[in-house]
């Protein structure tokens, strides 16, 4: 069989693969490099350094400066999108006819471009991000923050259809299937779930000694589930909950001091992260955005113990089946009172297995993408 190429067009360096977006990017390139395919990655470089641990995965490594700040802010286009604009990745696209995989509507400022008309080109949906920015704007609190929020997904609502320039849509979650394909009847659109960190199934047997909830805390979206958390939830007969992740505010540090059975990890590594996962009796997980593919679900149910969610963290996958499913917070903190007593067994690991090979596992998403390139 003859060597397969494809460029990558990502919106951010995806290495360390450490936040949503990147996790899917990164773990994508290192199957295509396992299964043999010659990856060109291009990459819009802004608050991250260039990446060694790329090039030993990829064919090569092209980096471009992304525009930020007022001359990215106005224009007719997204701020994310606008931003991420190269005539030289346009060159060097044309070098070859190779297909060309676009990693989310921020790095889509070319996808219509006359030049790579004749072109099979994928567009990766990871949101539909004027819903997502839509759920941005009513969870923040900034004046200036919400009104960003609200104009930028006025304006990828229009953007959207831009995309009807692929050749091929591939979807995080099912949801976010039905309403690609509803929009564009007349294009091909799949299912592809996020690729992750982990292809097996590693959590640990037993009991943990305390609740964990995990994110990126500068984003308003988990702000606003950890502060549900430790308002409408946590009291002094429940056992400790951490919220770890990236950036907590000073705010939640004022708000957590109001109990003593609640503890703040800031920054933590991605070992420290892993480690509180696993080590975890239970993994609370509450998003009140029913967008996208929640990666740190996966990440839990893949290295950890039970997993409580909401029903909008399910949004769009079929994994009600391992997870416990708590409406509200009355009945989220009966659950924990309930969790907390039980053992977790080898049977639920295995039926945790089992559940995740079908959809979720990155061998087998990887042989789906190459099944649907054009050269396979």
């Amino acid at each position: 069989m003859s060597e397969i190429h494809l460029h990558i067009i990502s919106f951010d360096i995806p290495y360390p693969a450490n936040y949503g977006g990147v996790i899917d990017v990164f773990y994508k390139i290192q199957s295509l490099h396992q299964a043999g395919i010659k990856i060109h990655l291009h990459c819009f470089e802004y608050h991250r350094q260039p990446a060694p641990e790329l090039e030993k995965l990829c064919f090569q490594v092209h980096y471009y400066p992304r525009a930020t700040g007022i001359r990215a802010l106005f224009g007719r286009r997204p701020y994310i999108v606008s931003g991420r604009r190269s005539e030289e990745l346009i060159e060097n696209l044309l070098t070859d006819d190779y297909p060309i995989l676009f990693e989310g509507l921020h790095s889509c400022y070319h996808l219509d471009d006359q030049r790579l008309e004749k072109r099979f080109k994928i567009y990766r949906e990871s949101n539909i991000e004027h819903h997502y920015y839509r759920h941005l704007f009513r969870s923040e609190k900034s004046l200036w923050k919400k009104a960003f929020f609200l104009s930028e997904s006025i304006r990828l609502r229009h953007f959207q259809k831009t995309i009807r320039f692929s050749s091929l849509m591939l979807t995080v979650s099912r949801e976010d299937t039905a309403y690609l394909k509803g929009h564009f009847p007349t294009h091909r659109v799949e299912f592809l779930p996020s690729f992750h960190r982990e292809e097996q199934v590693d959590g640990l047997t037993g009991k943990g000694s305390f609740i964990l909830y995990q994110g990126n805390l500068s984003v308003a979206e988990n702000l606003v589930a950890a502060e549900f958390l430790i308002r409408e939830v946590m009291d002094e007969t429940l056992p400790e909950l951490i919220i770890a992740g990236m950036a907590p505010p000073r705010s939640l540090f004022r708000m957590a001091a109001s109990k003593t059975n609640i503890r703040i990890v800031a920054d933590p590594t991605d070992e420290e992260m892993f480690q509180l996962i696993r080590n975890a009796q239970i993994n609370v997980l509450v998003t009140f955005q029913p967008t996208g593919l929640k990666l740190k679900l996966l990440n839990a149910l893949l290295n950890g113990r039970f997993c409580i969610v909401n029903p909008p963290m399910l949004a769009g996958t079929d994994l009600e089946k391992i997870c416990e499913v708590a409406v509200d917070a009355i009945n989220l903190k009966q659950k924990i009172e309930e969790l907390y007593q039980l053992e977790f067994t080898r049977e639920m690991l295995a039926e945790r297995k089992e559940v995740l090979s079908e959809s979720y596992s990155n061998q087998k998403n990887c042989k789906k993408l190459l099944e649907l390139l054009p050269l396979c």
